[in-house]
């Protein structure tokens, strides 16, 4: 197992199979882009099949046992059940999707060893989602997310990004999941400094606090220092659980808020592969990509050791290294308009 200079091991990898997307997010940081027909064949600049899973081996190798797919959006590649299948056996295999392509394809995903899915979903109101998305695609979404359901990829966890634009929804998905067997929200902060518009960011203490009043369970994972409540109906209105809800485990809400959590990226157990086959230490980083080159076993082995050993301990810009030390760069803290409290 491949361990960096800030003892944290290596135990997974997320792998983009594209950077095309049948979506227009307004968060999106230049994910969705591109030709957006499919399902069709990998293309010229992106890995192949086989490339794909030569890099699953090597991970292997080192005892990584976990890998996400993603995109873009990864369902506009038709290979991807054969890549799923082709995992190496001991790698759990998940994917995060906007969930349009999973009516029709989310048995055969299953049968060739997907465990576990997360669909994008950031409003339960027709109307947010297309403002939101760029797409019409909301029914689409539902009908994705019952497929997934019904083919036994439960729980199926919802990615929400929290904008000021979605934020009203929130009471409304926690409602969601709570009523509904198999369902799990995830909270997503949204990244001004990968995407700008920071007045677009809410206040993501103000959500912790009120995820906090209505749950009858928390807990904080070891996994980026995450905390996660659970909320039935009777917790959301601020009663005592009844008989009846003490045999349903309720809704689980986690928010992922990487924006100055230190102990975020110090339980990051995972590096990432673009599209085109470059490795990086981050997901929130673009300077330090590292081509594999044409892919081989050995050029793989070499650059997957030469990203471990260079990750840093805190994300992109906002630490930056003086005298051997790591401090946060309150300059460029400063040059990030912050977003007016009475807006």
């Amino acid at each position: 197992m491949l361990v960096d200079d800030f003892d944290r091991e290596v135990t997974g990898v997320r792998v983009s199979l594209t950077d095309r997307c049948n979506f227009d997010c307004v968060y999106c940081h230049n994910e969705g882009l591109g030709d957006t027909r499919g399902p069709m064949a990998p293309r010229e600049h992106e890995m192949s099949t086989d490339d794909v899973v030569r890099f699953l081996e090597v991970a292997r190798e080192y005892d990584v046992d976990a890998v996400k797919f993603t995109g873009g959006e990864p369902l506009l590649r038709e290979d991807v059940e054969e890549i799923v299948r082709r995992t190496p056996d001991a790698m759990e295999v998940s994917m995060t999707t906007n969930g349009t392509m999973l009516p029709g394809r989310a048995e055969a995903l299953v049968d060739a060893g997907l465990e576990r899915v997360n669909v994008s979903l950031d409003s339960l109101d027709p109307e947010s989602f297309a403002e939101v998305t760029k797409t019409g695609a909301f029914d689409q979404v539902l009908e994705g997310i019952e497929a997934a359901l019904d083919a036994g990829l439960a729980p199926v966890k919802l990615n929400m990004v929290l904008l000021r634009e979605t934020a009203s929804h929130v009471p409304d998905m926690v409602e969601h999941v709570a009523e509904r067997d198999g369902l799990q929200l995830q909270l997503l902060q949204y990244m001004p400094e990968l995407t700008g518009n920071p007045e677009w960011a809410v206040d993501v203490e103000d959500v912790h606090e009120w995820l906090g009043e209505r749950a009858y369970r928390q807990e904080q994972r070891e996994m980026h220092g995450r905390r996660r409540y659970w909320i039935d109906e009777d917790s959301m209105n601020g009663t005592e659980r009844s008989a009846t809800s003490q045999d349903r485990s309720g809704g689980m809400v986690e928010v992922v808020d990487p924006v100055g959590n230190e102990s975020f990226c110090a339980n990051c157990h995972r590096v990432r592969v673009t599209h085109e086959g470059k490795l990086k230490g981050c997901l929130n980083r673009n300077d330090d990509l590292r081509s594999m080159g044409e892919m081989s076993t050995a050029e793989i082995r070499d650059v997957f050791e030469t990203t471990v050993a260079n990750r840093v301990p805190y994300y992109g810009e906002y630490m930056v290294e003086e005298d051997g030390e790591w401090v946060v760069n309150e300059k460029y803290l400063d040059e990030i308009p912050k977003p007016d409290p009475a807006d």
